[in-house]
């Protein structure tokens, strides 16, 4: 498979490393030095894309990916409300697209175990829910992405909460999520339901950025020859 890397950050060179790993090719790498070759002709010479850079700039790079007609993976987070046109572009094109909040696979089992714990939790309204993430400084969003899908999942399996918010303690209807940044954490999340009496948490630590990058990895591998809209749901009941 042929990759083209949109961001050569940390991130990127993590993707870089583990695809070459397992024997793809890189054949074009853009960067904030470079963005001249970010153009239809060098993306056509690639199988799939993965983008992984800011907010500010991942609707744009993954329109103009979708637009060259080139399977896209997008690991950037923070552009939520822009997600429906990207995929209405995907269909446009008759491409594939793919976007994660997080592509660490024992982030989106975590993800499972979350709606799971929720929907028990709906029999048990003595228990609080809250959220807590922490990730290194250099993290531009909070609360995270990832810790936004984890809200979204609360907020479909459990009845009595409706909303979250950063800057309240998550009473009533409301789930409460603390976002920390210290440097050279990679990324922690944890969900707690408390009562007076006791304490359930579920909470998932990553050690390195390998786990993001070897599911995008994946992630582009499973959309190579596909055409639509997926999820990393799909790629882990495909490797199951």
């Amino acid at each position: 498979m042929k990759i083209a890397l949109i961001g050569y950050g940390k991130m990127g060179k993590a993707i870089e490393q583990i695809a070459l790993n397992r024997g793809h090719e890189v054949v074009l790498k853009i960067n904030r030095s470079n963005l001249h070759d970010f153009v239809p002709e060098e993306l056509l010479k690639a199988d799939v894309a993965i983008e992984f850079t800011a907010p500010e700039s991942a609707s744009g790079n993954v329109m103009r990916i979708l637009d060259a007609g080139i399977p896209v993976v997008c690991g950037s987070t923070g552009w939520n409300e822009d997600l429906p046109a990207a995929r209405a572009k995907c269909i446009e094109r008759d491409t594939a697209f793919l976007q994660a909040s997080n592509f660490s696979i024992g982030v989106n089992i975590f993800f499972e175990l979350n709606k799971k714990l929720a929907q028990l939790m709906n029999d048990w309204p003595e228990y609080n829910v809250s959220v807590e993430e922490t990730h290194h400084t250099q993290k531009k969003d909070a609360p995270s992405g990832t810790a936004i899908t984890i809200l979204e999942q609360i907020l479909d399996n459990l009845k009595r909460k409706e909303t979250w918010s950063l800057e309240t303690g998550g009473q009533g209807s409301e789930v409460a999520v603390v976002a920390h940044r210290v440097e050279h954490v990679p990324g922690t999340h944890n969900v707690k339901y408390t009562s007076a009496i006791d304490e359930i948490e579920i909470m998932h630590t990553a050690h390195s950025r390998d786990g993001f990058a070897y599911g995008a990895v994946l992630a582009a591998e499973y959309i190579q020859h596909r055409k639509g809209n997926f999820t990393m749901r799909d790629v882990l009941m495909e490797n199951k």
